[in-house]
């Protein structure tokens, strides 16, 4: 049983976070590029389409943690500093993406939805530079959990 938890866990992790990391990194980019240009509906439809991208796959997302807690209970390292670690690292990780990119990438959305003001897309809103840098945080988390989950401090694989 562990061998199949440790496999839907690595696959979760691969398939939902995967898209989140990639679609939360662009977000900024293209939202220069719709700011910039505010009739650019070629810009405006793709926030959307990462916007989209990063909440489904938050949701899918979720499987994550359950399966990763399935996998350590099953192979008896739930109290390991580096699974805790992990685990600390991977809900500060959850709480960037659901407490300041979602909101902010639905507050641009939901502005380039209504007609031009004028004022651009992030007026009173968070910049792309400050999405960007949520972005890049909420990467180096998962990375280093990955790295985390790799290396295994104490593991008796030997690597």
């Amino acid at each position: 049983m562990t061998k199949l938890f440790l496999s839907l866990h690595v696959l979760a992790a691969v398939l939902a976070i995967g898209p989140v990391t990639v679609a939360a990194s662009l977000f900024p980019a293209v939202l220069r590029r719709a700011d910039g240009d505010p009739n650019d509906s070629e810009a405006l439809s793709t926030l959307q389409i990462l916007h989209r991208i990063c909440r489904v796959y938050a949701v899918v997302g979720l499987a994550v943690p359950v399966l990763g807690f399935a996998t350590a209970s099953s192979l008896g390292v739930l109290g390991s500093g580096w699974l805790i670690a992990s685990i600390v690292l991977t809900a500060a990780a959850a709480a960037i993406l659901a407490l300041l990119i979602l909101p902010a990438q639905d507050s641009v959305v939901s502005a380039a939805r209504t007609p031009a003001s004028g004022r651009g897309l992030t007026a009173g809103r968070p910049s792309a530079r400050r999405l960007a840098l949520w972005a890049g945080l909420f990467n180096l988390l998962w990375a280093t959990v990955t790295v985390l989950m790799v290396v295994r401090p104490g593991s008796t694989t030997g690597a």
